[in-house]
């Protein structure tokens, strides 16, 4: 009987690390492709980052009854993420948008280092969304918190300089964005380096389309991504962090109208789950998550993957 050939690839490239937080929690470092243990010899799990808002004013009902009224105090809505496992935290800013909330941007900092305090836990940074009082809240948050390190979003090919600054001057880290595009994420990290970033302080976000958005597509660029790095193609070899918060824009996943979806919550979890798990598959080493039964489902299967 003839013997099966090997079908391991040896790669001659390897991702970089993230130190992150109080130097306490690392992402990155794999040799191969996710979970073919014959070939990526890092055992590292993916990390969850578990959303938290402080601001509830477009969060979704659905999702805030997951969290047991906790929500409704960030730092206690971080705290039962942590409880829950989660390896980070993410906190959007909402509030600090001046049509929707009245947090500025020194109320912004000092919540962000009470979470980071209580939580003892890396902390992903987003603001409201508009370019002008983002910069002013990352300048005051890099202020606020010194001694662990931030992970700032996001920073892209039309707006980096100001945050890229910023998280700078705190040795802070920093979100690269690329939207679908294996060359622009390349292109974002030779940009941010090239300012003065340190490498190792760049997590890449490829953009994670959800289930029913275009998955597929994203699957393969993160996977294109993946695959460049260990080649040895060195301006991509830098940890990935996914978003599968999207899943909750996905009208199929969240209707409660149509009795023949199913119960939404129930549903909503699987969407979420199911779009992680793409991107964990395809070489995530972050994943952001909304749901903490999705969540928990994602830690389980990532067990299960590695042989645990």
């Amino acid at each position: 009987m003839s013997k099966i050939p090997s079908v391991s690839e040896r790669y001659s490239g390897k991702i970089g690390e993230a130190v992150l937080g109080r130097g306490d929690h690392i992402a990155g470092g794999a040799d191969g492709m996710p979970f073919l243990s014959f070939e990526n010899t890092s055992k590292r799990r993916v990390m969850i980052a578990g959303e938290v808002f402080d601001d509830l004013t477009d969060y979704p009902e659905l999702a805030a009854s997951m969290f047991d009224g906790r929500q409704k105090d960030p730092t206690e809505w971080a705290l039962m993420w942590r409880s829950l496992g989660a390896d980070m935290i993410c906190v959007r800013l909402k509030g600090t948008d001046p049509d929707k909330g009245k947090r500025t941007p020194d109320d912004a900092g000092r919540l962000i280092k009470k979470i980071a305090d209580a939580t003892q836990l890396p902390v992903i940074v987003y603001g409201c969304g508009t370019p002008d009082v983002d910069n002013e809240t990352m300048k005051a948050v890099s202020d606020s918190v010194r001694g662990t390190k931030l992970i700032f979003g996001k920073a892209d090919e039309d707006d980096y300089k100001t945050i890229s600054s910023a998280a700078m001057a705190g040795k802070h880290g920093l979100i690269a964005f690329s939207n679908l595009d294996v060359n622009l994420a390349k292109q974002m990290n030779i940009i941010l380096t090239d300012f003065g970033v340190d490498r190792s302080d760049i997590l890449m976000d490829p953009l994670m389309a959800p289930l029913g958005m275009g998955l597929d597509y994203s699957y393969s660029v993160n996977e294109r991504i993946r695959l460049a790095a260990l080649s040895n193609d060195k301006m991509l070899q830098i940890p990935m962090i996914c978003d599968a918060t999207g899943a909750w824009d996905v009208g199929d996943a969240v209707n409660d109208e149509d009795e023949c979806l199913g119960d939404v919550r129930s549903r909503v979890t699987w969407w979420e789950t199911m779009t992680a798990m793409a991107a964990m598959v395809s070489g995530a080493d972050i994943v952001i998550m909304r749901n903490p039964n999705a969540a928990d489902m994602i830690m389980g299967y990532a067990d299960e993957l590695r042989g645990d």
